[in-house]
């Protein structure tokens, strides 16, 4: 394990963090206008960093090969950069596109968000590049305007058409609460989430498997819904009320059918989430998590056999609810379990997978936390 320090021989400026996150309902809504209702964890992407004067980009992640790479600022373009390093370089093109006469930095990186999980391992270390730039250039930016600056940097420069949940969620999620974010405006409100206070725990369940399938999937799931909202008329799928769902599906070609009915069911799920929790009935998510998880299943889907059986077997070992969380072709998957049953539900699903022939997945309790922050 290095430090600053040792690989770039003087002191960082200071230190930050921000967030992965898990969602709790509200998936694929994100780029068609909708509503998501996500909380931040605890692993976070956390970076040192130094300004530098020469437009050197000098990049060092604790998860790499140990080498730091060099880039010109001034260089930057989209498709140029590849591996990790691809997304803080992305950050810093970003903002210099937006007119922030940002330069060169020394960035140390180290991260425990797990990668490829469906946990926006990429969007926590946007943010982090994001929140340390933004201080260091005393740019005044607000956590909103930096998220949006991180999913351009994600868009343009990496070449992943996401939507601006996971970017919103690692800047602006606040400790023991979730996020009910609407994508389209970005208002946002702070719903708390006193698990502990109703004896319940999320547990996330890394299944540790990524379907090559997802490469051009989720383009191709974000075309058709646009396409689906043209064809209606619509600015966006949010805009179709789910009392006129089943009278719009008829106006559709069948392959774009399923993916409206899960975009619109799935808005009223998290509306739905929300009202439940301003009520403080925290275990009335456990049948909207399962539901969720059949929508994605069935109509969008973008579920797969891993994720399926860690759904299915955490319900019947007593969760609540469970369904898989992130773009999805692997993933992750999030149950919603009382106090007593974590481990139980978890062992559950390891000895599934064994049974399966799949790799044991990764578990662990998921304790909403604070969103990205200055940490020394």
């Amino acid at each position: 394990m290095t430090d600053f320090q040792s690989v770039f021989g003087a002191a960082p400026a200071g230190g930050w963090a921000a967030p992965g996150r898990v969602n709790l309902i509200g998936e694929h809504t994100d780029y068609n206008d909708g509503f998501v209702l996500p909380v931040a964890l605890p692993h976070t992407a956390r970076a040192a960093v130094r300004r530098r004067d020469d437009g050197l980009l000098r990049l060092h992640s604790e998860q790499g090969d140990g080498t730091v790479t060099e880039l010109g600022v001034a260089e930057l373009t989209p498709g140029a950069v590849d591996g990790w390093a691809k997304y803080p370089a992305a950050v810093v093109w970003a903002l210099r596109e937006a007119g922030h006469e940002v330069g060169g930095a020394d960035l140390w990186i180290d991260s425990d968000v797990p990668t490829g999980a469906g946990l926006s391992s990429s969007a926590a270390l946007e943010c982090v590049v994001a929140t340390a730039y933004n201080d260091l250039h005393e740019l005044g930016l607000t956590a909103p305007e930096l998220a949006l600056i991180a999913q351009r940097a994600e868009n343009a420069f990496v070449g992943v058409p996401c939507g601006v949940m996971d970017q919103m969620a690692s800047m602006c999620c606040a400790e023991g609460g979730a996020l009910f974010l609407d994508t389209r405006d970005l208002s946002q409100r702070q719903v708390p989430l006193d698990l502990a206070g109703h004896g319940l725990r999320l547990l996330v369940i890394d299944t540790r498997v990524k379907h090559d399938l997802a490469d051009g999937a989720y383009a191709e799931l974000r075309a058709g819904c646009e396409r689906a909202a043209e064809l209606l008329g619509l600015r966006a799928l949010r805009d179709l009320p789910a009392a006129r769902l089943e009278t719009a599906l008829d106006r559709l070609p069948a392959e774009l059918r399923p993916l409206v009915r899960h975009v619109v069911t799935e808005g009223a799920r998290v509306e739905r989430a929300v009202a439940l929790l301003d009520a403080g009935d925290l275990a009335g998510l456990g049948p909207i998590l399962t539901a969720g998880h059949a929508s994605l299943r069935d109509d969008y889907r973008v579920s797969c056999p891993e994720t399926d059986l860690a759904a299915a077997t955490a319900v019947q070992a007593g969760a609540l609810g469970a369904r898989m969380t992130g773009g999805g072709f692997g993933g992750s998957v999030l149950a919603l379990v009382e106090d007593g049953a974590l481990d139980q539900v978890a062992a559950a699903v390891t000895t599934a997978f064994t049974e399966a022939g799949y790799a044991a997945p990764r578990t662990f309790a998921a304790t909403p936390a604070a969103g990205a922050r200055r940490i020394s």
